[in-house]
């Protein structure tokens, strides 16, 4: 099973910084509209008024709007359609969300990293083997938006591919709601060759709701199949259609502009904070950002340690970076039980300085002088250090 933040087995959280959901948790307007869905019966197995409602919202043509349960299952679907399209590879960003990479390896796929668009666009020429091209936008876990530019270059990359069957680009939109400054800059000519992942359950503070929306390309590659035919039947409950309608509704989109004010006021505070105990942050255009403990920090020790004051936060090393943790922007009620937290954490997480261990060696050295030949039989023996 893979990692997340939020909810897990251990011991209860008060502050969880580790989930990317909406700091500021579930919409009222959207609980409301959650209590008024009937569960007595199916949702119209075409979802026909749900996509229509979409189309128009703006998110695209109706006969290109696929419903989904979540860009984790939307991401497993078009990956089995990339494996019967004949594609032979996948890249996926590296930090990244780790699905990509599980969808991959379930079906045999070759797995292909990349650490920047650039890095992509520098390698791809060079690939011989049809892809699918995962793009996060903005990236969990590190808030990275692609710039304009950026996006143009790598349209005019797929264009200059030639595999034996073309590229298939899928741009994952999943924290797009909750862009702090409200855009998301891509060219009209890319969107319209790529695949398209909407999930805006994590803006709504309903993450326990698995609802999605694929938008498909103008054409599809030869040999694509039809994604809704590898969907089982009624993919996204009742409950998934009222959340999609109640994010498109004029009264939610007002709160979440508000809310993204907030958030970024939350998130330069905690930053400020973080960076005045010794980490290192990172920017991030989404109100959750990487951050790096101070040198030396035993980072396990550390999660342990906060977890024990009913902090939690978000270890990036499945994300792959070891040593980093993802955190959420918080309240600053929050941000204060951090920050009170951490003398005590940071005792038992802190590098042991050198000076330390050779006053505890010193400190056992009469002992072992006096013990001679019996010190091996010594319940506590000196122990030599590492080469």
């Amino acid at each position: 099973m893979l990692e997340h933040g939020g909810p897990d087995l251990g011991a209860q959280v008060t502050w969880d910084f580790s989930t990317n959901a909406n700091p500021m948790g579930a919409m009222a307007a959207v609980t409301q509209a959650l209590a008024r869905v009937d569960r007595s019966s199916y949702p119209e197995p075409s979802y026909q008024a749900l996509r229509e409602s979409m189309a128009r919202a703006g998110l695209g043509p109706v006969a290109r709007l696929l419903p989904s349960a979540g860009n984790a299952e939307a991401i497993r679907r078009l990956s089995l359609a990339a494996k019967l399209a004949g594609l032979g590879a996948v890249w996926l960003p590296v930090p990244g969300y780790g699905e990509y990479r599980a969808a991959a390896q379930a079906l045999g796929l070759k797995v292909q990293t990349y650490a920047s668009i650039d890095d992509l666009l520098g390698r791809l020429p060079r690939s011989r083997t049809p892809a699918l091209i995962w793009v996060c936008e903005p990236c969990n876990p590190t808030g990275a938006p692609v710039e304009a530019a950026t996006w143009v270059a790598l349209a005019q990359a797929l264009t200059k591919a030639r595999p034996a069957v073309p590229h298939q680009l899928a741009i994952d939109q999943a924290y797009a709601p909750m862009r702090l400054d409200g855009a998301t800059p891509m060219p009209s000519a890319l969107l319209e060759q790529a695949w398209q992942l909407w999930s805006p359950n994590k803006a709504m503070g309903c993450t326990g709701v698995r609802a999605g929306l694929m938008v498909a390309p103008v054409r599809r590659l030869p040999r694509w199949p039809d994604v809704r035919e590898l969907a089982p039947s009624w993919v996204m409950g009742a409950d998934g259609v009222a959340l999609l309608q109640a994010w498109q509704s004029p009264g939610v989109q007002a709160t979440l502009k508000i809310q993204r004010e907030v958030w970024a006021g939350w998130m330069q505070a905690q930053q400020q904070c973080l960076r005045d105990l010794g980490w290192t942050v990172q920017p991030s255009v989404v109100p959750f950002f990487l951050a790096q403990p101070p040198a030396g920090t035993d980072v396990p020790q550390m999660l342990q340690a906060l977890r024990e004051h009913g902090i939690k936060l978000r270890d990036a090393t499945s994300l792959g970076l070891p040593g980093w943790c993802r955190l959420r922007a918080m309240s600053p009620e929050a941000q204060r039980a951090l920050a009170a937290a951490w003398p005590q954490v940071w005792e038992r997480a802190r590098p042991v300085p050198r000076v330390a261990l050779d006053a505890a060696h010193a400190a056992l050295a009469p002992a072992d002088a006096e013990q001679g030949a019996g010190a091996a039989n010594d319940p506590l023996p000196h122990q030599p250090e590492a080469a």
